[in-house]
C-alpha cells in the first residue's frame, strides 16, 4: 500500500468506531414514516389476519359434506367485513375474497369451478380440506416480532405496520448535517460565472444525498479561502449540527484550510484514503461535533459519500443493515495496470446475449460527474488488479447504495 494511505476498510472501520449513536426518538404519523429507521422493535399485539378468511371469491363448505354429482344447498351469503354465522351442516356458504371463514366450513372452492344450478351448486373440481383459505395468523402470530428496532422503512413495512394496527410510528430522529462548500470559484446556479468561476455542484449533490439518507440540512454555506473563516465556520456549524461535511479543503494545497483548521483547532483522526477518486478524504472534529472532510471534485464526492459517508449515517441512526451486500458480475472491459489504490468505476449493467455484464464509463476523471449520471451503480477493481473481459467484479447498485 502506497506510503499514508489509509486502506479502505480501515478508513471506514474507523469512521464507524467514532459515530455516535442518535439517542433522540419521535413519533411519527404512520403516513409520514416512509424511509425513516424505526427505534423500537414491534411486537405482534394480535393475530394477522385475526380470523381465517377466503382467499378467492366462492363457495365455503365442509369438504367432507359434498357427494360428487349431487349440488349442495347454498345456505348462506357472506360479504367482507361481517360475523358469519356457523355453516349449516350439508350447505354451502357464498363467500367472497376476505371474508371470514364460518365455523363448520374447512374449505373453499372458487368460484371459477362451480357450477350453479336451481338445487344448489356442482363442483368441477376435487374438494378437500384448506383450499383457498388464509389462516388465523398466517402471516403474523400474536406476540412475535415483527420488525426489528433499525429497521429502515419502505412501503412494505408501512404496510405491516399498518395490519397491526399502527397508527404512529417510533422513529430514530434525524442526524443535523451542516454542509459547508469551500473555494472562491464557487457561484451558486443562478448567477453569472466571472472569470475563473465555477457553479457549486457538490452542495446540490449532498443536498440530495443527504434527503435520501434521511437527514436534516441544518446550515448550507460557501466558505472563503481563507484560515479565519474556515475556522469560524467550523466553529458555528459544529453548534448547529451532529456531523459537519464539507467538500474540498482536505488536499495539500495552500489554499487547503479544513485540513488545516482540524489539526489546529480540533482533531484530524484520518487523512487519505487508498481509494480512487476520494484519495484526499479526511475525518476529525471541531468542538466536539464530526467533520467528514471530502474531496472537492464532484464526482469524488458522490463515491467517497457513498462509500464511507453512508455506512457512518446509517451506524449513527442504529441501522441493521450497514454495508451494502452487492453482486459479482463479469465486466466488459479490461484494465491493463494496476493501481495502489481501489477504484470504485462509475459503471452499470446491461444485458448482452442475455446474459449480465458491467460496464465503465470511458472517462473516470473525478471532476466528470457526467459518468454518475449514465452510471447505475459502481464497481470494484481491487488494489494492485488487472482486469480481463469477463473477469467477476464486486458491483453495487446505487439504489443500494443508498437504501
Amino acid at each position: 500500500m502506497a506510503a499514508n494511505l489509509t486502506p479502505v476498510e480501515e478508513a471506514i472501520d474507523h469512521l464507524l468506531g467514532k459515530a455516535p449513536a442518535i439517542t433522540e426518538n419521535e413519533l411519527l404519523p404512520l403516513t409520514e414514516s416512509l424511509g425513516r429507521v424505526l427505534a423500537q422493535d414491534y411486537q405482534v399485539p394480535a393475530d394477522v389476519p385475526p380470523a381465517d378468511n377466503s382467499a378467492v371469491d366462492g363457495y365455503a363448505l365442509h369438504a367432507e359434506d359434498y357427494i360428487p354429482g349431487q349440488a349442495l344447498s347454498v345456505s348462506a351469503r357472506i360479504p367482507a367485513g361481517s360475523a358469519p354465522s356457523p355453516l349449516k351442516p350439508g350447505s354451502a356458504a357464498r363467500i367472497f375474497t376476505g371474508s371470514e371463514v364460518p365455523a363448520g366450513a374447512n374449505t373453499v372452492i372458487m368460484q371459477e369451478r362451480i357450477e350453479v344450478t336451481e338445487g344448489g351448486i356442482l363442483i368441477n373440481t376435487e374438494v378437500k380440506a384448506d383450499q383457498n383459505i388464509r389462516r388465523r395468523g398466517q402471516d403474523l402470530a400474536q406476540g412475535s416480532l415483527a420488525l426489528k428496532k433499525g429497521t429502515k422503512i419502505r412501503s412494505q413495512e408501512m404496510g405491516l405496520l399498518a395490519s397491526m394496527g399502527v397508527a404512529e410510528v417510533a422513529v430514530v430522529k434525524k442526524l443535523r448535517v451542516a454542509i459547508l462548500s469551500t473555494g472562491d470559484e464557487l457561484v451558486d446556479p443562478g448567477n453569472p460565472l466571472g472569470p475563473g468561476q465555477i457553479y457549486n455542484t457538490n452542495r446540490f449533490t449532498l443536498l440530495g444525498l443527504l434527503a435520501e439518507a434521511g437527514c436534516d440540512v441544518v446550515l448550507c454555506e460557501t466558505l472563503r479561502d481563507t484560515r479565519s473563516v474556515t475556522r469560524e465556520t467550523l466553529e458555528r456549524a459544529a453548534a448547529q449540527a451532529d456531523l459537519i461535511i464539507t467538500s474540498g479543503g482536505v488536499s495539500v494545497g495552500e489554499e487547503d484550510h479544513v485540513r488545516a483548521v482540524l489539526e489546529e483547532s480540533g482533531e484530524l483522526s484520518l487523512w487519505r484514503m487508498a481509494s480512487k477518486p476520494g484519495k484526499p478524504l479526511a475525518f476529525g472534529s471541531i468542538k466536539g461535533t464530526p467533520v467528514l472532510g471530502l474531496p472537492g471534485n464532484p464526482a469524488a464526492v458522490l463515491v467517497t459519500f457513498l462509500i464511507v459517508g453512508m455506512p457512518y449515517i446509517r451506524t449513527c441512526q442504529g441501522q441493521l443493515q450497514i454495508h451494502p451486500v452487492g453482486q459479482r458480475v463479469p465486466a466488459t472491459f479490461t484494465v491493463t495496470s494496476p493501481s495502489v489504490r481501489r477504484e470504485f468505476v462509475r459503471a452499470r449493467t446491461e444485458s448482452i446475449n442475455g446474459d449480465t455484464r458491467v460496464s465503465a464509463y470511458p472517462n473516470q476523471s473525478s471532476g466528470v460527474l457526467s459518468s454518475a449520471c449514465w452510471a447505475d451503480g459502481l464497481a470494484v477493481i481491487p488494489e494492485h488488479a488487472t482486469i480481463a473481459e469477463g473477469d467477476l467484479l464486486t458491483y453495487y447498485p446505487f439504489t443500494e447504495l443508498l437504501s
